[in-house]
């Protein structure tokens, strides 16, 4: 292995990164950075994000520019606000001792105004947002014409953001004797038709094979039903006390409400979307850098820079629909030489999915298996433990204060202190857990896939305590009866209606006091069942006779015998296994939807739906 001396990096630049912990190149760094300081016009570097190519493209072109020519002559575009701070930010510190050299980021939702004096002052090497730069372009405020070198960074997200327009503008602005430099996690066609377009005879360097997961990198999935998915998140995250990692999801609106939900359990989490003011995502991304957060629940484009090299966990809520996007999620963790996991928790129609991405980051996903409550627990107690027998003790303060509490603590033998200190630290977990179903693998199917369908479910979310099981207590055709011990009520609203196991869930909580198990539910096109303990049976019906959802009135009451309720409408009363062939498709359809969920816990708040 080369040094950086041997790679040719000048000893200004060397004082600098060995001051900042470099020791040996990596290898990105060392394959680029000699092609980058010799006479190689174009350059295409295929690697994984972490690997090392801020350094690999930043080093070459600090070394290149001529600090006594006070323009422009570096370009380096990035598809975020966050990666071009980042960049920015990496580029000052390798450039700490090179006098004279200024570097400028030019993003979007800062002041323009202050961006348009610097360039008047003076920069050698600009970092950009295309959306910014093409706003100074317009204002005539950036001349690109001595421009001698353009590096497109993570090219492959810049194309998916839709900024090859943006591209095309900007590089018809610069020298065609520019050299340019394109690094790349993933080699997509979009990206072999820019390198045809704007490059001449590139040198390629790939860092493993094209497309290529990291070494480091453990990929695991978990075959879960549909509905059971934030269920398997949170035991995935008990179940690794000291995790620390960015849970992905394919929507703003998923994004948020897992974070919600998580936030509601007691979890260290927040969110991370495009729907957060710049100031909010600032203070998210420093929470979670300093690692006052320990999940960061975000999409794909708001997590594009956010550069920490300590992950322990990537998961994949949703898998992405361009399976390529899995490689750059993965390579989040597993970087600067650490070790990794990148989970995919995949219902049964995602399956596919996993061998698709398998192929292309030539990779095995291990099968996981869903952690059962026991298991939770004894990690978490031997978590705690080794704790306290590595936690520092200040003794001269500590020590002042031991009589009282040895006293206090007299009466009690050493082993119910050890007990009692575990149970405050561990009896919440311990009753959450004990009181919660295990979660059901579903079976792998040819044909079509039923795992979300309403005999399949046995856990729904609410406060008012655990969920009963779904059980087929009917025959093919015939009507449903309620489970033993449970009462079936008929209420007047249905799929019409906007209601959903969530909605509806959410009514009753709003209008029934105290606690009170809710059993299955079947939802129909005009009207809807849900079952109660029979128990609860007359404070339900009261309750909810004053109730109403989105301005309508509701009505509910005991279901008769054939299915329906006793005032529902003829054309309505049809046995939910009946043969009203839309009703029973719709609701295999609706069960595909995602709604929260959440398992039982003593004490918890009512959900936020």
């Amino acid at each position: 292995m080369k040094t950086f001396e041997e790679l040719g990096v000048a000893s200004t630049i060397l004082r600098a990164i060995q001051e900042m912990g470099y020791e040996n190149p990596m290898p990105v760094q060392e394959e680029v950075i000699p092609y980058l300081l010799s006479e190689v016009r174009d350059v295409i570097a295929l690697a994984q994000t972490g690997t090392g190519k801020t350094a690999a493209f930043g080093l070459p072109v600090i070394q290149k520019v001529d600090v006594d020519k006070n323009v422009p002559q570096a370009l380096i575009l990035a598809p975020t606000r966050e990666l071009c701070l980042q960049i920015a930010g990496d580029l000052n510190d390798y450039s700490k001792y090179v006098d004279g050299l200024h570097v400028l980021p030019v993003y979007g939702g800062s002041s323009i105004e202050s961006q348009i004096k610097a360039l008047r002052r003076g920069v050698q090497i600009i970092v950009a947002t295309p959306g910014r730069l093409i706003d100074l372009i317009n204002r005539r405020t950036v001349n690109l014409e001595t421009i001698r070198y353009v590096v497109l960074d993570e090219a492959d997200e810049m194309l998916n953001m839709g900024f090859t327009e943006s591209i095309d503008e900007i590089l018809s602005k610069v020298p065609e004797t520019r050299s340019m430099l394109l690094f790349s996690a993933t080699m997509p066609k979009e990206i072999a038709k820019i390198t045809r377009k704007y490059m001449t005879d590139p040198k390629e360097i790939t860092i493993g094979r094209k497309n290529e997961g990291s070494n480091n990198v453990k990929h695991v999935f978990y075959l879960v039903h549909a509905k059971d998915k934030y269920l398997v998140l949170k035991r995935i995250a008990d179940h690794n006390p000291n995790i620390y990692g960015i849970v992905f999801c394919r929507t703003r609106a998923e994004t948020q409400d897992i974070a919600d939900k998580l936030i509601q359990d007691g979890y260290n989490a927040d969110s991370l979307h495009g729907d957060l003011s710049q100031a909010q995502r600032d203070y998210v991304m420093q929470k979670f850098r300093v690692r006052n957060i320990q999940l960061l629940v975000a999409t794909d484009v708001a997590a594009r820079g956010l550069d920490v090299d300590s992950l322990t966990h990537v998961i994949n809520y949703g898998l992405p629909d361009d399976i390529e996007s899995y490689t750059h999620r993965s390579g989040r963790t597993g970087r600067a030489g650490k070790t990794g996991t990148s989970i995919a928790i995949v219902h049964v129609k995602e399956k596919g999915k996993v061998r698709e991405i398998e192929k292309i980051i030539n990779k095995q996903f291990e099968k996981g298996t869903i952690p059962t409550g026991n298991e939770i627990c004894e990690k978490q107690l031997l978590n705690f433990v080794d704790k306290v027998e590595k936690v520092k003790v200040n003794e001269d303060e500590i020590g002042k204060l031991l009589p009282a509490v040895f006293r206090k603590l007299d009466w009690l033998e050493k082993e119910d202190i050890v007990k009692r200190v575990i149970s405050l630290e561990l009896n919440r977990l311990i009753d959450y857990y004990q009181d919660a179903d295990e979660i059901e693998e579903p079976q792998e199917r040819r044909g079509r896939d039923r795992e979300s369908s309403f005999s399949d479910r046995r856990e729904r979310g609410g406060d008012r305590g655990s969920v009963r099981g779904e059980r087929s207590d009917r025959g093919p055709s015939g009507p449903r009866t309620a489970e033993k011990g449970y009462t079936r009520i008929f209420i007047n609203v249905g799929r019409m209606d906007g209601v959903n196991p969530a909605t509806l869930m959410g009514v009753i909580n709003d209008y029934v006091p105290g606690k009170v198990r809710i059993g299955r539910i079947d939802l129909m096109k005009n009207f809807s069942f849900f079952e109660v303990p029979e128990g609860d049976t007359g404070k339900v019906l009261k309750a909810l006779q004053s109730a109403d959802h989105n301005g309508r009135r509701i009505s509910v009451e005991v279901a008769q015998a054939d299915g329906s309720g006793s005032s529902s409408p003829r054309s309505e009363k049809r046995s939910f296994g009946g043969s009203d062939r839309d009703d029973r498709g719709s609701d295999r359809r609706f069960n595909d939807r995602k709604s929260p969920k959440k398992e039982h816990r003593k004490g918890g708040s009512r959900p936020r739906y």
